[in-house]
């Protein structure tokens, strides 16, 4: 899952990179209005973490931007303003919650899940797609009932396709969403297809269906 914390203050801004990026989230960040407007406007994320003063601008513009492109990432905001006003505001603008600073990162990494949770998988735990199971909450997945071995992009990458199950996802949206910045730097996709023959070939072996579908020219589109 995919997470953009916007936070100018640098060391609480590291401190949730950090301890998000241990709770197997793919964290990108910045510190500035411009350098925020530059990512939502670009990119699509599971999750963003929005302060909401900012150098340069405001985060509830963010957020009004956002909605103005009809953008569905889930919005969690960040304040030292605890006043009642500001929340009402956030939340009549489309934010999915609100959270008072100083708070505790594991009480962020909670209201995060929820938001995901709730946004993506219709608040369960757990994904079923035919004979695959992918519990969200242990990161385990089984088919048929039994366990399935997956690396750590092998599961973000089988998530990614049953959240997006029947739609064509190409290789730029799922390299994005898998490597986050790390893309930027790449010369190609080619590495893409090494992890989805990995991944089929995991899940055929355990007695899965084909679902992973290459559609030329377009992507991949995970089907029945």
């Amino acid at each position: 899952m995919k997470i953009l914390i916007i936070e100018d203050e640098p060391s609480l801004n590291k401190s949730m990179v950090d301890y998000l990026t241990q709770q197997q989230y793919l964290c990108e960040s910045v510190t500035k209005y411009a350098d925020a407007l530059e990512k939502i406007e670009r990119y699509n994320y599971d999750c963003i973490v929005l302060d909401i003063m900012l150098p340069g601008g405001n985060g509830l513009q963010l957020l009004e931007q956002l909605k103005a492109n009809q953008n569905t990432d889930g919005v969690i905001i960040i304040s030292a303003r605890n006043e009642l006003d500001d929340k009402i505001t956030g939340i009549q603008l489309g934010a999915d919650d609100y959270l008072t600073k100083p708070f505790h990162l594991p009480e962020l990494s909670v209201r995060i899940a929820a938001i995901i949770r709730r946004k993506n998988l219709q608040g369960n735990n757990q994904l079923q797609f035919q004979e695959i199971c992918i519990d969200i909450k242990g990161k385990t997945v089984t088919v048929n009932n039994d366990p399935l071995v997956l690396t750590r992009k092998e599961y973000e990458l089988l998530l990614y396709f049953v959240i997006n199950k029947n739609r064509i996802l190409s290789k730029n949206a799922i390299a994005e969403h898998l490597w986050g910045d790390d893309m930027d730097i790449a010369d190609n996709h080619d590495f893409i297809y090494t992890h989805i023959k990995n991944l089929r070939r995991k899940m055929i072996q355990a007695g899965a269906g084909d679902y992973i579908q290459s559609v030329y020219g377009m992507g991949y589109k995970f089907s029945v």
